[in-house]
């Protein structure tokens, strides 16, 4: 587990240094804290800071082939690298080194592009090949680790967080209306874009190719058709066991100590089920609490500890977020509003003290339909009706019986395709709703005009997915969005800032194709979501009591903080003259929703967190950007520090 960084440049005065290259792995040392590696030649420079798991002693990179023709550095694992390196070998190619990382460069002389479709893992990955005078970029399927990239004047420079790239081209730090529209409706921003109007995500699934100036990308996979055969309970249930169980297994290989992050829910008590019944000894199992029981799992995570008998460990957070946030604001590169990133942070810092590796259960809401929103979806399309018609009623009748339909997000609704339907559902702030438009006028002014942001996003997604059905549409378009640019953004920066790899067996790609194919009748039956993962880790042992029960979600209590504890301090902040001088919202519409929030007649803790945390971020990482020079370059204070205690 790794950051990488660098830069390649087509024009003949290009030439960077490793004082560059090193300021630009400078910002991510939390990711890689074990050690440096540098390359430059000509017009490339490749860096990496190392988290070593695998061949502790051997996996230095950059790594080269045998006549160091081609060289790569990596961030990720390849948990099928031991089948690939026997098949290589069995071909001539000669390995110096145990790493996983090394297959990567005669897999490439194998295959070329096409050999990220041999990996079995997640990963970020840059190869260079001397002989062509390219460089090739690829990430992972579903996007557990992360890639960014900028074109400018003639330069191409990547790296595994934007402020890699910032940090040798601070110019490219000029947020983007348009990508902060799409912050403000969904709380964070789909791949490809980013803030920032010239630096790029990789999406998923994608590989990159720069030579002689020019950029390609092209998509290398994507999930099969949905629910496309017939099945039994029965042999479903054994296919996944099969592919789940080698996706554990496969997992497990590391050098250093592993455990697991157990919330007490489904998905994780699954995987450490599952861990348990391959493993030799005791799983060592992490989870954290808050004195509010409607939020607090720890009852149930240690019943599964009990059940699996695992070295568990809690913790309990306390409400006081301000420090946390400051640090966590700092260090991500955008807006980013999922309250979760702060336990997260927390319980990744709690296993750091243990483990260095750690599994998770993320993805098992999208791939067995486990969002309450997929139920209440399907039984809208009920409402459907032609645009005509939801037109008129949305202009003619809903202002006749305003008390009677009591929605006019309902009324607007009704008017929407299913696809459009579901991304405004899913909205945190709503252009159509004229009672709660935060947004200014100025700066929806600042919009492009022929932008399709941010409700086609989520819509093409649900359009072209490659399913028939309404819940698997959904789950597609979750998977593309959602997905990574939330759930996993917020897994792989939180556990890097504590120095963590955090590994995810429901997202082997295989186990979700095996997924996919499904029907849906089995993910979801007689009002219970998950059914055929809930039977599976039945199956395996884990408690009834923790399978069928109301879901709770990782997130915090922040209704009851932000009415109490938190509530002075937001009000004053989101108020302040220096966070309304921004022009992004009007100042009538923040201090309505403050009051009808703390007055309790409306729950807007959803809104409240994304404005609190939007205005954080300028503080604490855009304002600093905008002070830096190459002299006096950008810190995020405090994180080296952080990593370094919490591996103690």
């Amino acid at each position: 587990m790794c950051g990488i960084a660098g830069s390649f440049g087509t024009e003949p005065e290009y030439r960077p240094t490793l004082a560059m290259i090193r300021r630009m792995c400078d910002q991510i040392t939390y990711r890689g804290p074990d050690e440096e590696g540098l390359w430059v030649e000509g017009a490339v420079g490749l860096g990496m800071r190392r988290l070593s798991i695998i061949d502790l002693a051997g996996g230095s990179q950059p790594i080269y082939n045998e006549d160091r023709s081609i060289l790569t550095v990596f961030n990720g694992e390849i948990y099928n690298f031991l089948e690939l390196r026997e098949e290589l070998q069995k071909k001539g190619h000669r390995f110096s080194s145990r790493s996983d990382t090394e297959v990567l460069v005669h897999l490439y002389e194998e295959f070329g592009n096409d050999f990220v479709s041999h990996l079995r893992g997640m990963f970020a990955l840059a190869i260079y090949d001397k002989p062509q005078k390219k460089l090739f970029l690829a990430r992972d399927r579903v996007g557990k680790k992360p890639l960014f990239y900028a074109l400018s004047d003639g330069v191409l420079y990547f790296g595994s967080e934007i402020k890699s790239i910032l940090a040798v081209a601070p110019d490219l730090a000029s947020p983007d209306p348009n990508s902060l529209l799409c912050f403000f409706h969904y709380g964070y921003i789909p791949d490809p874009e980013t803030v920032f109007r010239e630096v790029y995500k990789l999406p998923p699934g994608n590989w990159l190719e720069f030579r002689e100036g020019r950029i390609s990308v092209q998509q290398y996979w994507d999930l099969p058709t949905f629910a496309s055969r017939e099945t039994s309970e029965e042999e479903s249930l054994l296919e996944m066991e099969t592919v789940l169980k080698d996706a554990v297994r496969m997992r497990l290989i590391s050098d250093v100590p592993l455990g697991a992050l157990l919330s007490g829910g489904v998905d994780s008590s699954l995987v450490v089920a599952m861990m348990a019944q391959l493993g030799s000894s005791p799983v060592k199992t992490f989870s954290i609490g808050f004195r509010q029981s409607d939020f607090d799992e720890g009852s149930h995570a240690r019943a599964v500890a009990r059940t699996f008998g695992t070295d568990h460990h809690e913790l309990v957070v306390e409400p006081d977020l301000w420090n946390t946030l400051d640090r966590l604001t700092a260090i991500l590169d955008e807006p980013f509003a999922d309250s979760s990133i702060v336990p997260t942070y927390h319980v990744s810092r709690l296993a750091r003290q243990y483990v260095t590796v750690a599994l998770s259960g993320d993805g098992g809401d999208e791939m067995f339909i486990g969002y309450d929103r997929y139920l209440a979806h399907n039984k809208r399309r009920l409402l459907e009706m032609p645009p005509w018609c939801g037109n008129l009623y949305r202009t003619k009748i809903y202002p006749l019986f305003p008390r009677m339909i009591r929605s006019r997000k309902l009324a607007y609704t009704c008017s929407l395709s299913l696809g459009s339907r579901y991304a405004h559902g899913v909205s945190v702030l709503t252009s159509y709703d004229p009672d709660l438009s935060l947004l200014s006028p100025d700066f929806l002014h600042s919009v492009e005009p022929s932008a399709r942001f941010p409700e086609s996003v989520v819509e093409d997604y649900f359009d072209r997915a490659p399913a028939s059905d309404m819940m698997s549409r959904m789950q597609y378009a979750d998977v593309k969005t959602y997905l990574t640019a939330d759930v996993l953004a917020k897994v792989d920066r939180m556990s890097m800032a504590a120095s963590l790899e955090i590994r995810c067996p429901l997202l082997d790609h295989l186990f979700m194709e095996t997924a996919a194919r499904i029907p849906v009748r089995l993910k979801f039956r007689n009002g219970t979501s998950k059914y055929l993962l809930r039977r599976l880790a039945e199956r395996l042992g884990v408690p009834r009591s923790v399978l069928y029960r109301r879901k709770q979600g990782f997130s915090l209590p922040l209704v009851h903080w932000m009415r109490n504890e938190m509530r002075d301090q937001i009000t004053g902040l989101l108020t302040e003259a220096r966070t309304l001088q921004r022009g992004y919202f009007r100042r009538v519409a923040i201090e309505r929703v403050l009051w009808e929030h703390n007055s309790g007649r409306h729950d807007h803790s959803s809104i409240i967190w994304l404005l609190l945390v939007f205005e954080l971020w300028h503080r604490n990482y855009l304002e600093r950007w905008n002070r830096a020079d190459e002299n006096r370059p950008f810190e995020t204070p405090n994180l080296k520090e952080e990593a370094s205690s919490a591996a103690q």
